[in-house]
């Protein structure tokens, strides 16, 4: 092993030096630039890489009036929403709700949002990990966004156009759905998730036994957002990616001990990554080689070992990222346990289902990059970047060099290692899950933040740190805090997203609202009146800036009041909001929106509601007033 190798893995503070470890390990690293690049006996000083790095964050800096080049799309964790950033200013331009209820815009309040949420499976969490934008020949599209609930065993589709959630699917047999990725060719007809945790099956309260526990790979159509089918497998599935020909994807898996316990989870060397192929999963479903388990329909194929549908590459040692690399040769999966990352080669996996070679035989290379390998992503020149969480660094290394150097030649892979702060997780580089991959920008998602922001008491915000990865060398340029553990995040060209900057009318988004609306006779485009049917009450109205259609209604106590908005405002930007006071009652309605809000008319007395998104000079006295008359 160099020098330099062991440097990387971490090294106790070096107090003879007077350098702490950090500075000792930034020094570390840049040697290693300094013989990646040829610089030797010149390497680069401090204050050289730090003018580099000044040069690098003038690239960050847009001016007012002027556009980013990416959308990032973030996940917003244990708050169940999805962040929209500008790329590279990182400035936050929008949160989606998803999982959550949010107040600004009444999801999980309004009743087309709770009807998306599933009314019968409302819960107040969620737990976002995976965003992946949907491709169309290993490109994005910009159609649509998918993101994954760990918590409550969901996954989500977001409307591009609109930047809203459309579809949410609840997924059966399985508990807590992690890894979240795409397939990407032809373009993505599946959503493939996988489920982390091993319940029996079925999971009804007659077995508790680990033995006859498992867990599931799951295909969900992403147009119609119903599953598929499902791939029962050995293992906890972690995290997953596609191939480029729509024929494979693959997951990682730990806990092949199948242990309770964190100590038993650890006794083996090796795990495996659990290959999927499509086809004959497909198949097997058509010529009916499959199961149904409990009271769920979806298809249930058998992919523990010895299947024909799977196969198991032995890897080292509690898996975690598994990550496509854009030229749609190889599969990395992520050592954790290990200091290394197995490269399998995807133009092998052919042989390795035909039997025709040993279970080992498509890793081409298992490059030792430092401490705590977790995920990696690409900058579409034939190089790799992975975070190394124990030793808070980034490596960057060449792929087709590790695969020499698995091979007996002598050659260093490595081209650099950059402290980040601190314990990276995700790291994601601009277009990197798609073909386009283009090597400018490297987002890494720190998981602790300690010193590098003001203190806040002692929940801390974590640290996003964008990095400049044009050039030979990686920069530093940017720190931004995050709640809420945001985990993982996708970069996507702005060309690449059109949005809606008004709804049309016939949007499905409120379709079933317009159909209630018929059915009472109203015209939601110019009618506003009040419809009683028994103790239900519909009360619809139009607003237009700075005034509601409907400036009074009468309820009695304790009825089921729904009033349905139409914002016939067409002006971009003049969003309306409606708010009852003292109801629990918050929702907006943009230029050409229809929204509705159903709840239980209070004790009798005055409640006046309001406008509550600024729409106009006069937007204080946009109001009107419920009275509630005794029942």
């Amino acid at each position: 092993m160099s020098k330099q190798d062991d440097l990387s893995k971490g090294t106790p503070d070096a107090p003879e030096s007077g350098l702490s470890r950090r500075r000792f390990m930034g020094a570390a690293a840049l040697a290693g630039v300094a013989g990646a690049t040829g610089l030797g006996a010149t390497m680069m000083t401090r204050e050289s890489f730090a003018a580099a790095a000044r040069e690098a964050k003038n690239k960050i800096h847009i001016e007012p009036g002027e556009l980013d080049e990416y959308y990032g799309f973030w996940s917003g964790g244990h708050q169940g929403e999805v962040r929209v950033l500008g790329v590279p200013s990182m400035r936050e331009l929008m949160r989606i709700p998803v999982f959550n209820i949010d107040s600004a815009t009444g999801w999980g309040i309004t009743d087309e949002s709770k009807e998306i949420l599933g009314r019968d499976k409302l819960y107040p969490n969620g737990d976002c990990h995976h965003p992946h934008v949907s491709m169309e020949d290993g490109r994005y599209d910009g159609k649509y966004l998918f993101i994954n609930d760990k918590a409550n065993s969901r996954i989500a589709r977001i409307r591009l156009d609109v930047f809203k959630t459309d579809k949410v699917t609840h997924i059966p047999n399985v508990q807590a759905i992690h890894g979240l990725r795409l397939q990407k060719v032809p373009r993505t007809n599946y959503v493939f998730c996988n489920a982390e945790f091993v319940i029996p099956q079925p999971n009804d309260g007659s077995d508790y036994s680990l033995e006859n526990s498992y867990t599931m790979f799951t295909a969900v159509d992403a147009e119609t957002m119903e599953v598929a089918w499902q791939v029962i497998v050995d293992g906890n599935l972690d995290n997953t990616d596609a191939d480029y020909t729509g024929k494979y994807a693959a997951s990682t898996c730990y806990n092949s001990e199948k242990a309770v316990d964190l100590a038993g989870t650890m006794r083996n060397d090796r795990d495996w990554v659990v290959v999927f192929n499509v086809e004959r999963i497909e198949a097997a479903v058509k010529a009916g080689n499959f199961k149904t388990i409990g009271d769920s329909d979806v298809p249930v194929v058998d992919g523990r070992k010895g299947s024909t549908v799977t196969r198991y590459i032995p890897v080292p040692k509690n898996p975690h990222g598994l990550n496509t690399s854009p030229d749609g040769k190889y599969f990395i999966a992520n050592g954790k346990l290990s200091p290394t990352v197995s490269i399998i080669a995807i133009d092998r996996l052919d042989d390795l289902f035909d039997d025709k070679i040993g279970d080992r035989d498509p890793i081409v290379a298992e490059p030792e990059l430092g401490l705590g390998p977790l995920h990696t992503t690409f900058d579409g020149r034939g190089n790799a970047y992975t975070t190394l969480f124990i030793d808070s660094q980034v490596a960057k290394w060449n792929i087709a060099d590790a695969i020499k150097h698995y091979n007996g030649e002598d050659v260093n892979y490595i081209r650099q290692k950059l402290d980040v702060h601190y314990q990276p997780g995700h790291n994601h580089a601009s277009l990197t899950e798609s073909r386009d991959a283009d090597g400018k920008w490297l987002v890494v998602l720190s998981k602790f933040s300690k010193d590098r922001f003001l203190p806040v008491g002692p929940l801390h915000a974590e640290n996003d740190q964008l990095i400049d990865i044009s050039g030979e060398e990686m920069k530093l340029v940017h720190d931004g805090p995050a709640f809420a553990e945001p985990h993982d995040c996708i970069l996507v060209r702005r060309d690449q997203i059109r949005t809606k900057k008004i709804w049309e009318r016939n949007d499905p988004y409120f379709a079933a609202t317009r159909a209630m609306a018929e059915k009472d006779g109203v015209n939601l485009e110019s009618d506003s009146k009040v419809i009683r049917d028994g103790n239900k009450v519909r009360v619809y109205m139009t607003s237009v800036a700075p005034q509601f259609g409907l400036l009074e209604f009468k309820v009695k106590e304790g009825d089921e009041v729904t009033v349905v908005v139409t914002n016939l405002d067409s002006i971009e930007d003049v969003t309306h909001g409606f708010c009852m006071v003292n109801h629990g009652v918050s929702m907006e309605i943009s230029p050409q929106q229809t929204a509705s809000v159903t709840f239980t008319a209070g004790k009798p007395g005055v409640y006046w509601y309001y406008c509550n998104w600024f729409c106009h000079a006069l937007h204080m006295e946009m109001g009107g007033r419920m009275l509630v008359e005794k029942a």
